[in-house]
């Protein structure tokens, strides 16, 4: 349950990553409420991975999912660019998260 609730904590980070790019462009109550809620759940969901979960391994993993999250939104929704170094780096930031878990 704890690994579910840190996923969502990065999928949560991912939305409000997502809303701060089109709160940009686009300012709505929605918006900026869809913002705060997934920032807002994402710290909650967090916190309670970390109950059993040691605090480098979830920082980590919630870090590489947003961050890597956040630059594939990017790509996908706001003509960021897709060039192949960059998809490698997105690629090294979940590999140096999945090997943080296997040697923790």
């Amino acid at each position: 349950m704890d690994w579910l609730m840190l996923i969502g904590a990065g999928l949560s980070e991912m939305i409000g990553v997502g809303m701060m790019a089109k709160l940009q462009t686009h300012r709505s109550w929605r918006t900026l409420s869809l913002l705060i809620l997934g920032f807002g759940a994402s710290f909650v969901l967090l916190s309670l991975a970390m109950r059993t979960l040691p605090m480098g391994t979830a920082y980590a993993i919630w870090t590489g999912i947003g961050a890597s999250g956040g630059a594939v939104l990017g790509m996908l929704f706001y003509g960021e660019s897709r060039e192949m170094r960059r998809i490698l780096c997105i690629v090294m930031i979940l590999g140096a998260a999945i090997g943080l878990k296997l040697v923790a």
